[in-house]
């Protein structure tokens, strides 16, 4: 993007605010009501793309995903999580061997290592179990705030938002949570989305962002709340 940008809280660099032009003029807690409304009855339970089969492949997969596809991480992890489903099973595995498992991902040398060292944190720490806190997930290695959010709230039911690059997008794109970094999105969703819809509002605004939002093309006619956003570049 040409200026170099800070690390942020989740280990991503921000994608950038969507250009707005004069400050929009913030949503209405009856505009985030109806939007998130749509939301659900659209999709009353929203998945998360990244397949696992318990906690620790859940959180080894989202480690796997940074600056990588769900698409990508899960052609790579079918065949690994089918027989290596626990920390002392990876271990075994070693280093060596996952990284000719996983060396279709990008970064796939240094995330090896990483889910090496998780592992046998995991075991050393926790009795293989993984943590039900941030603090205890973020001190993993490989493990940053998105990631910490993702796990709690796809594992333990936390009412947690993670915002990667589509949710970034989507919220200042619309209005709906402007911010600089990720952490300043994130902070600004946890502020305006009622709480009962906080269980799913980050699987809701990512799957928005990843095929209807999307960066280059965005298919406004067919968005939910087209008329609730406030993007002065919106094809409706």
């Amino acid at each position: 993007m040409g200026r170099k940008q800070a690390k942020t809280a989740g280990g991503a660099k921000p994608a950038g605010r969507a250009r707005q032009g004069k400050r929009a003029r913030p949503w209405t807690p009856a505009e985030v009501e109806e939007a998130f409304r749509r939301f659900k009855a659209a999709n009353p339970e929203p998945k998360g793309e990244l397949e696992h089969v318990n906690p620790y492949t859940l959180l080894v997969a989202v480690v796997l995903s940074a600056q990588a596809t769900d698409t990508g991480v899960n052609k790579a992890t079918r065949g690994l999580f089918a027989t290596v489903d626990t920390p002392e099973k990876m271990v075994a595995l070693g280093e060596a061997r996952l990284r000719d498992a996983i060396k279709t991902i990008g970064l796939y040398r240094n995330k090896a290592k990483n889910v090496i060292a998780l592992s046998e944190r995991l075991i050393a720490q926790h009795s293989s179990e993984v943590p039900k806190t941030r603090k205890a997930l973020e001190a993993l290695p490989g493990v940053g705030r998105k990631t910490a959010n993702v796990v709690l709230n796809m594992a333990f039911g936390e009412h947690t938002i993670a915002v990667d690059t589509h949710l970034f997008r989507v919220s200042n794109r619309t209005g709906l949570a402007p911010g600089n970094t990720p952490l300043e999105v994130e902070l600004g969703l946890l502020r305006v989305v009622p709480e009962h819809y906080k269980r799913h509002a980050h699987h809701w605004l990512i799957l928005h962002g990843r095929y209807v939002c999307k960066a280059r093309l965005p298919d406004c006619p067919r968005c939910l709340i087209n008329d609730l956003c406030r993007w002065p570049e919106k094809r409706v």
